[in-house]
């Protein structure tokens, strides 16, 4: 029995960075990147590293360029974790799981550090093969709760429910997190949306390295934690453009989802620092005739275009600046 799992990159599209804050987001998964998972029956539970997960090296300069590319840890940990927190599940939910152990090994096509969680799709790729491994059955709504828990729990990554919720959902989803409904059934409102009325989308991201997401939430949080004013107005605002942006999409209405993405952005620019690198991203898309805003923590951007020619200039301005344009295969 050979088990292959896939999960793919996702882009918030509007709301970023609200999830973490009881607010509402729109997001769509990205084909053109995934994370497979591949699992079979084995005499042990073994774990096959990557790559990526290697401790062996040409020299210092090439030890130096990994771990700024990929990190410390590259994906064997995060497949440890989701292993570990998918037993705890079964053992808390009285599912007796059989006594057979395999090998599971990943890959992924999906950039590292640029706010398109490949973290997250890992995880998720890793919990559908473990399911259909075991046959067991989690509830799709749960399923995201896990996958984030994975990551801050066991992994301290600070993140959010938007990404593993569009990733286990897949397509295009509006989520409203509110605090009454999330503190009531344990996840939020969930609605799916026909991807057929997505306006003409780009991505963009840094071909430069990246950095590590979690580390770009930590200050806002303290402070929306402490109730200041300004962050606490600022994330109802952005939670605001995601509903706006749902009835916008459902009316069809390019021009107001090209006017509530660059909001999006520009209310983030208030309470969050941008580094020069992301705000020439925003810059350069936008003096081409393109609404942008971050997919997520940043290195990443998503916008409307207009026509091939606004798509051709913005393959050219970007590439000028070290970033890769594509078209987001949805379905």
């Amino acid at each position: 029995m050979l088990i292959e799992t896939r999960a793919y990159a996702r882009a918030g599209m509007l709301g970023n960075p609200s999830d973490g804050f009881f607010g509402k987001t729109i997001a769509i998964t990205v084909r053109n990147f995934g994370a497979s998972v591949t699992l079979y029956p084995s005499p042990e539970l073994n774990i096959e590293a990557q790559a990526q997960d290697t401790n062996t090296f040409r020299s210092l300069h090439h030890l130096r360029d990994a771990v700024s590319t990929l990190g410390y840890h590259g994906g064997v940990p995060l497949l440890k974790a989701a292993i570990k927190k998918f037993a705890e599940y079964c053992e808390k939910e009285h599912i007796r799981l059989p006594n057979q152990n395999f090998s599971i090994r990943y890959s992924t096509s999906i950039p590292r550090q640029v706010g398109l969680s490949g973290s997250s799709a890992l995880i998720v790729a890793t919990f559908r093969a473990l399911m259909q491994f075991y046959s067991v059955d989690i509830p799709l709504p749960v399923l995201p709760n896990l996958v984030l828990a994975t990551e801050t729990e066991e992994l301290g990554i600070a993140a959010g429910l938007q990404d593993r919720v569009i990733q286990c959902y897949e397509g295009c989803v509006y989520m409203d997190f509110d605090r009454a409904t999330m503190e009531r059934q344990g996840f939020g409102q969930y609605e799916p949306i026909d991807p057929h009325l997505l306006p003409k989308l780009y991505i963009a991201y840094n071909t430069d390295l990246g950095k590590q997401s979690g580390q770009v939430h930590n200050d806002v949080r303290a402070r929306w934690l402490k109730g200041e004013p300004l962050v606490l107005e600022t994330m109802s605002a952005i939670a605001d453009v995601a509903r706006q942006g749902r009835e916008a999409m459902l009316r069809q209405d390019t021009n107001a989802l090209h006017e509530l993405v660059n909001r999006n952005f520009d209310l983030r620019a208030q309470i969050y620092n941008i580094s020069d690198r992301n705000r020439q991203l925003i810059e350069t898309a936008r003096s081409c005739g393109a609404s942008a805003s971050f997919t997520g923590s940043g290195g990443s951007i998503i916008g409307l275009y207009r026509d091939d020619a606004m798509l051709n200039r913005l393959f050219v301005e970007l590439k000028k600046i070290n970033a890769r344009v594509i078209k987001p295969y949805v379905v």
